[in-house]
């Protein structure tokens, strides 16, 4: 054996040795699968995403079911409203191409507009019927309301010149429909939605509208008109009228450029008398009109730039969608369905975010009418909601006269707390909740009203009613011993942690694990409000709710569930309703619990929203009912848009009362940010972000290859926080070592937070990095 030969052998062993004395790297843990996370008492998904590196992340949790895409429906897929700014009148796009103002069928369902279906190709197929060419629909640039969908159907071919192998390996058509609302006032009043027809792939098309009863329809000069002689649709001159439907040939020419074909159809029938010929009623005239409308509408509100664009789209798409939900004043929890209606809570949690993000003359509209929202069924938990806002809105804006000026309305929500407390100190007794109309006295109910109270003492001082705030003062602190009095009596210690129930004085048995029942899932949406309350703050109580949450089968992805024995097809047993859980996440992020309110906030992104149109709904199923999809109720829903939009503020922007005495102190920013987002190269950007104390804006810009994270920081000037915390939240592996502002050295907490509280205007501010 020659030298050479013997030590390769050798060194051969010697690897063989190493390898088998070296511990092994653990498994890599496979995910558990859905049945497993249905009956769990932990939230499994969640608990994996966040052992990921760096936290939860979109990327992880998008791949683990398919999103919400179905309704309880006739057209079966979930509808997509449009309309202009605060429109009384709007239309639906069916969310697979197939029609616009589809009747609904089911009784949940508001019908309005005249019915359009949409077919392709000879055969005359409807648009989007086969899941498996269909595309998720897309906006245009990735957030306005110009929505886009393209449906693979190829047309037969039949050139006699090539052989029926070389027609078969053509490209298949791909049909594009392009639509959005007119947000011209001359049309707006009206819901005039323009559909653009066009092909992406293929050659040759044939698309055709069926307008519904076609009965009673009549085409003349490219107008349908009903039978009254009013306008419902205005076809251009691609489009002929056959045999009752409207069609148009589609082709892609010598040049490689698609032929367009148009039409606008009013929700309301229009007079025959416009002249739709003019150019300012032009597809592309009024394309441009929308675009600039939309971008108007944000330019309004704070501007936040991420290094995620999907959280950058999905923040202006939800502002634009809530004003395109919204009536007048009147920014109902839905529209085109059952929940076309306002109610305290969620119309207040779909609001007020809206207000955080610097819609404060928004809010001068809705607040009103929030105040004249009533329930005899619920007259504690309306009243508590009313005031919370009222409270709200005066720390942003500070303006007193508005305050004062609604003073006759906010006064009688206080009055009834104030004077209504009876037996053992609290409210009479309100049903447990919308949908269990069982009177009981609830924990949840008499903590928010002790809330409203507390934060109400500030407000009646500073608009000089100092009497009034002594009395509220005084009623609030016996009121907070009466409440916790009466939940100790009610608490069970049977379980870790024990059981906190909504029904006081043992009308509530433990719910474990909590969507067993239906009265335990209502229990973990109500329960969020005792949360909010902060009732238990500073106590041995304070984690008992969010841990009782995570440890048995409260939350899917960060997000609150729900069962029910008695469920529908639509919605199966198994379901998250997320827009219940705004106060368990803020409370998260209160508690410096970042990573369980990223899982929410992602979980949200991927699962309680429509892929690439960020349409939510009050409760969405778990299990998916084919691959394209699960069933979701009643979309789209503002509350669902306020719980995500507020957890993305109290990632970036935190104006907290810590001291828990109704008058916010502390300000605290960039102090929930995901930990990729300071990935070396990357920045965050907040401009005009309203709180509190006034305008903050701020931007950080990291360097992690350079060994820094360079902040810039303009504080409010309004008003002067008690404390101001500012954060760089790095990539797993690094570390703060040191800050610096004006080349002086500034203490940095094991967090990566320094305290700007004895700083003030703008202050430039390094923070030295390294690796762990």
């Amino acid at each position: 054996m020659s030298p050479r030969v013997f030590l390769l052998r050798l060194t051969i062993c010697l690897c063989a040795l190493i390898a088998l004395a070296a511990p092994s790297a653990p498994p890599l843990r496979a995910l558990p699968s859905l049945d497993e996370v249905r009956e769990s008492k932990l939230d499994l998904w969640g608990e994996a995403a966040m052992r990921q590196t760096n936290g939860a992340t979109y990327e992880f949790l998008e791949k683990l079911l398919p999103p919400p895409r179905y309704v309880n429906a006739d057209f079966h897929f979930y509808p997509i409203v449009l309309s202009a700014p605060d429109a009384k009148v709007k239309a639906r796009l069916i969310s697979n191409g197939s029609g616009i103002n589809l009747r609904g069928g089911a009784r949940g369902w508001n019908d309005f507009g005249t019915p359009v279906t949409f077919r392709v190709g000879p055969d005359e197929l409807r648009f989007g019927e086969v899941l498996s060419r269909l595309q998720h629909p897309k906006l245009a640039q990735g957030f306005l309301p110009i929505v886009q969908i393209d449906y693979e159907h190829p047309t037969p071919k039949h050139d006699s010149a090539k052989t029926a192998a070389q027609n078969s390996i053509e490209a298949p058509e791909v049909y594009r429909l392009e639509a959005f609302a007119s947000t011209d006032p001359a049309l707006a009043e009206n819901g005039v939605m323009y559909v653009a027809f066009s092909l992406v792939g293929g050659t040759t098309g044939f698309i055709t509208a069926d307008l519904d009863p076609k009965s009673s329809i009549t085409f003349t000069n490219g107008k349908a008109m009903n039978a009254k002689g009013e306008v419902v649709a205005y076809f251009d001159k691609n489009w002929r009228w056959e045999r009752g439907s409207v069609h148009a040939n589609l082709n892609i020419s010598k040049d490689n450029i698609p032929k367009r074909v148009v039409f606008a159809i009013p929700t309301q029938p229009l007079d025959a008398s416009l002249d739709f010929s003019l150019e300012k009623f032009s597809y592309d005239s009024q394309l441009k009109v929308c675009r600039q409308s939309w971008l108007q509408t944000l330019a309004k509100g704070m501007s936040i730039e991420t290094p995620e664009p999907l959280v950058n789209n999905a923040l202006k798409h939800l502002v634009i969608q809530d004003f395109m939900i919204c009536k007048g004043s009147n920014l109902n929890y839905s529209h085109g369905n059952q929940y076309e209606k306002k109610y305290a809570a969620e119309t207040s949690d779909a609001a007020v975010p809206l207000m955080s993000f610097g819609y404060e003359d928004d809010m001068r509209r809705f607040l009103p009418v929030i105040l004249k929202l009533n329930d005899p069924r619920l007259t504690n938990h309306f009243a508590s909601h009313k005031l919370d806002t009222v409270c709200r809105f005066y720390w942003q804006t500070r303006d007193l006269e508005f305050v004062k000026n609604l003073r006759p309305q906010w006064q009688k929500e206080l009055d009834w707390i104030l004077n209504h407390r009876g037996e053992k100190g609290l409210l009479p007794k309100d049903n447990y909740c919308t949908d269990i109309e069982q009177p009981v006295y609830s924990f949840s109910s008499n903590a928010k009203c002790w809330a409203a109270l507390r934060d109400m003492v500030p407000v009646l001082e500073a608009v000089g009613d100092r009497e009034m705030a002594a009395q509220v003062a005084d009623a609030a602190s016996k009121y907070k011993k009466d409440i916790l009095a009466a939940a100790s009596t009610s608490i069970r210690s049977e379980t870790e942690p024990p059981f906190v129930p909504c029904a006081l004085f043992g009308a509530e048995d433990i719910h474990d694990p909590i969507t067993e029942t239906r009265i335990g899932s209502y229990w973990d949406l109500v329960a969020n409000y005792i949360i909010g309350s902060g009732i238990f703050t500073g106590t041995e109580k304070e984690n008992w709710l969010p841990r009782y949450f995570e440890t048995h089968g409260g939350l899917c992805m960060g997000l609150t569930r729900s069962a029910a024995a008695n469920h529908t097809f639509w919605m199966g047993k198994h379901r998250t309703n997320p827009l219940y859980g705004m106060r368990y996440v803020n409370d998260c992020l209160r508690r410096d619990d970042v990573e369980r309110a990223l899982v929410n906030f992602y979980g949200m992104l991927a699962h309680g929203m429509t892929r690439n149109t960020f349409i939510g709904a009050e409760g969405t199923a778990l299990q998916p009912l084919d691959d394209g999809g699960r069933q979701f109720y009643c979309p789209p829903n503002t509350a669902s848009n306020g719980e995500w939009l507020w957890t993305l503020r109290h990632l970036l922007v935190q104006d907290f009362d810590l001291n828990n005495d109704g008058t916010p102190e502390t300000l605290r920013l960039a102090y929930g940010t995901p930990k990729r987002w300071l990935d070396d190269g990357k920045t965050i950007v907040v401009n005009r972000a309203p709180t509190a104390f006034g305008i903050v804006s701020f931007k950080l810009e990291s360097h992690l290859s350079k060994g820094e994270v360079a902040a810039e920081v303009e504080l409010p000037a309004r008003n002067r926080p008690q404390k101001v915390l500012f954060r760089a939240r790095l990539p797993d592996g690094w570390k703060v070592h040191e800050a610096r502002i004006a080349d002086k050295p500034v203490a940095v907490d094991q967090t990566g937070a320094v305290d700007l509280s004895a700083f003030s205007g703008k202050q430039m501010i390094r923070f030295l990095v390294a690796k762990e």
